[in-house]
């Protein structure tokens, strides 16, 4: 999305540690009218794969996500990672090590809402090495249900996880995918 690689450029901003700070458009303050379009392009890209449910994880990849189930005219499911009493304690849990935190979290989903009739659409806003989508992967397996694929805003290609996940057969789009950021530049793919 050639679109997505502009902004990127324009109003991104690289920090210490590989970390490329969108939090002006994309996960803290939204850019409501470009979130739409990336969910016509998400929904566009899946159009054909049966999709009956959109999962994330909270919390960032929740506006995106929704954007994409809302033109997919589908459910859109967020993971949970703090302890809540407000969901059906009947749940199917992993563990996922976040890049950007620096920790693990148990993540849950009810079962009320991931089933074996589900063919599921997982979105995030980030895919560094992978470890939110294949606790995101797990869950859909857990409950039964079928993977169609992974949707990604911005997808950091030389920390390699979407290369393992699509290495796994498992199908990874991704708005725009960073080849480098070296010196306050950023090369894509």
């Amino acid at each position: 999305m050639k679109a997505l690689e502009e902004k990127i450029l324009k109003e991104g901003r690289i920090r210490d540690g590989n970390i490329l700070q969108v939090d002006n458009f994309l996960n803290h303050q939204i850019d409501a009218a470009f979130l739409i379009e990336m969910g016509k392009e998400i929904a566009r890209l899946y159009k054909d794969a049966g999709v009956t449910k959109v999962l994330t994880i909270e919390a960032s990849g929740i506006a995106i996500a929704l954007a994409a189930a809302a033109e997919m005219k589908v459910p859109m499911l967020f993971a949970k990672k703090h302890k809540t009493k407000n969901i059906n304690p009947n749940q199917y849990k992993t563990v996922v090590h976040s890049f950007t935190h620096g920790t693990d979290y148990d993540v849950v989903v009810s079962r009320d809402y991931l089933n074996e009739d589900d063919v599921v659409l997982i979105v995030d806003d980030f895919l560094a090495n992978g470890n939110a989508l294949k606790g995101l992967i797990d869950l859909t397996n857990q409950a039964g249900g079928t993977v169609a694929g992974c949707a990604i805003a911005i997808e950091k290609g030389f920390q390699g996880g979407g290369d393992a996940l699509r290495a796994e057969g498992i199908r990874v789009e991704s708005m725009a995918i960073l080849d480098a950021m070296e010196d306050g530049h950023i090369r894509f793919r």
